[in-house]
């Protein structure tokens, strides 16, 4: 495990805005991938503060498919600066979406990739029971896809976010109708973008991930005010011999948002706004 600490110092108050943890004596649900590991709070503080950050969203990891439990712990480990995204299916009862709520959840994830509890087929029906409840939905799918899905995404309740940079699981140019799809919808002031796992798509490879870097540029010149950073810890999807270093990950922002300003905004002053810290 790497220990060096990034050349970025991130302002008080930053947030890493996409994690997930996982505890070995819990199993994983029926319809889920096997679990990466025991990765749990401890070790995900040791990263936070080799990076600086004050404020956590935890994930529901596929894994565990619609029980909350071990993402609802970590919310309450990680203490006040943490807020989770969970995963209900269509039919839970309203009692069950207060639970969560009280447990710091404030969004349900979106997956339109194998292993997915909820995917796009049943989006709108569940997004319609918890969006009373100030839920936003947490999207992820192969973004060569948002062309197809614009119009689903568009019909959601308030606000979404769009993971890992649009995870373009094939490269696309920021020229290309996929990516100007995701322009689009950063247009309607509802999408939020997290800028993140460039690891888990490029085609070009670390340190720079160039190939992701140039569209989250273009993102960030775009939309400033509704880009997100996220860690991806523990990198569940990586190779376990070429784990990324979360410091180079988070020094890629120097690359992707040049002044001190637009960092802050997207470390700090959106997800506040986004996720609700004070």
């Amino acid at each position: 495990m790497s220990t060096r600490k990034p050349r970025l110092a991130v302002p008080p108050g930053a947030t890493d805005t996409h994690m997930h943890v996982y505890h070995a004596e819990v199993p994983p649900a029926p319809g889920g991938p096997a679990l990466p590991g025991d990765f749990r709070e401890d070790g995900y503080r040791e990263m936070q503060k080799r990076l600086g950050f004050a404020r956590v969203i935890v994930v529901q990891p596929n894994a565990y498919q619609d029980d909350n439990r071990v993402t609802l712990a970590a919310i309450q480990a990680l203490g006040p600066g943490a807020r989770g995204v969970g995963v209900v299916k269509p039919g839970v009862a309203d009692a069950e979406i207060e639970r969560l709520s009280r447990g710091g959840i404030v969004a349900q994830r979106i997956f339109q990739l194998p292993w997915g509890a909820i995917g796009f087929d049943r989006m709108q029906e569940v997004m319609a029971q918890v969006h009373p409840f100030n839920w936003h939905a947490n999207i992820q799918l192969d973004g060569r896809e948002l062309p197809q899905r614009e119009e689903a995404i568009k019909r959601l309740p308030g606000k979404f976010v769009i993971d890992h940079t649009g995870k373009y699981l094939e490269p696309v140019t920021p020229e290309q109708e996929p990516f100007k799809c995701l322009l689009r919808l950063l247009d309607t002031g509802r999408c939020w973008v997290k800028l993140s796992a460039p690891y888990e798509t490029s085609k070009t490879g670390a340190p720079k991930y160039e190939d992701v870097s140039r569209l989250a540029r273009a993102l960030v010149k775009h939309a400033p005010e509704r880009m997100l950073w996220a860690s991806n810890w523990p990198h569940p999807s990586a190779p376990k011999d070429q784990m990324p270093d979360d410091a180079e990950l988070l020094d890629l922002l120097l690359d992707w948002a040049p002044d001190d300003a637009t960092r802050k905004k997207i470390l700090v002053d959106n997800p506040a706004e986004l996720y609700g810290f004070r």
